[in-house]
């Protein structure tokens, strides 16, 4: 990536499409240079300093705080169903005790939230284990993201005796608080005025808050170019958009607070 640019981070999910589309139809993109991955790919990025800044997973900030911080009044959260991190399972999740769950290595968060959820909400000790395309591998229960759980949960599981959890909605109706999937993590470094990417960090900042004010405004005309009008309508895929939260308030913080309490007193990290 060249150094004379801006490197910010893109995750080629849906919940991130109406602001990425935005920026490079209505910004000058031109000081930015952008690398595609999957949150878990992006939080390597950003720890090894290979990305300046990427929406990425919250819990990649609570395990780095002295490293990191975030672009205030943006985020990516649900306030319940997100409608895009789901944990399919041939049993009640109450009756997952000493299983083992299956999890995609995309998002470390989603993974983090499963966690806590199984164990401190349900107080259930379950065993998470990494596996590639669990939805293909014919496994009673495991937990899906992003365009994966989008496109599966299209798909009427249930019918095939399969129970479907949103973890948002699970969250939510156990603390009453929004839940942060994904802030936009900043390097530190970025911060100091000294550094010669500071006017390129401070341009972004403003573009993304107006690029996410516009985009929230004009949803149906972007839907017309999403991806997933190859298994959503426009109508569906709207309706998503609208499940999710892009806001950080200081009701999202004390969320993402509560989260950290738990991933502590769990020792996950």
């Amino acid at each position: 990536m060249k150094k004379n640019k801006l490197r910010i981070g893109r995750i080629p999910y849906a919940n991130l499409f109406p602001i990425f589309y935005t920026l490079e139809t209505e910004f000058d993109c031109s000081s930015y240079e952008f690398a595609e991955g999957v949150p878990s790919k992006l939080n390597r990025m950003l720890n090894n300093g290979e990305v300046d800044l990427s929406p990425s997973s919250s819990i990649e900030y609570l395990r780095n705080p002295s490293l990191y911080r975030y672009i205030d009044g943006i985020s990516i959260s649900s306030r319940g169903p997100v409608g895009s991190i789901f944990l399919f399972s041939t049993k009640p999740i109450a009756d997952l005790n000493d299983c083992t769950v299956y999890v995609s290595s995309q998002s470390a968060t989603s993974i983090g939230l499963l966690h806590v959820i199984l164990n401190k909400f349900y107080g259930l000790n379950c065993s998470l284990q990494s596996l590639n395309k669990p939805e293909d591998s014919g496994k009673e229960t495991f937990l899906l993201i992003g365009d994966d759980a989008i496109r599966l949960g299209s798909q009427k599981p249930q019918q095939k005796g399969k129970l479907i959890y949103d973890l948002g909605e699970i969250w939510y109706k156990h603390t009453g608080l929004p839940f942060v999937f994904a802030l936009w993590i900043v390097r530190r470094e970025l911060y100091g005025e000294k550094d010669y990417r500071h006017g390129l960090f401070n341009k972004f900042t403003k573009d993304l808050s107006r690029a996410k004010d516009i985009a929230l405004r004009n949803l149906p005309e972007i839907a017309k170019h999403s991806p997933m009008k190859r298994f959503m309508s426009e109508g569906d895929i709207i309706s998503y958009w609208n499940k999710l939260d892009y806001e950080l308030s200081d009701e999202h913080k004390k969320g993402l607070e509560l989260f950290n309490k738990y991933l502590k007193e769990l020792s996950y990290f």
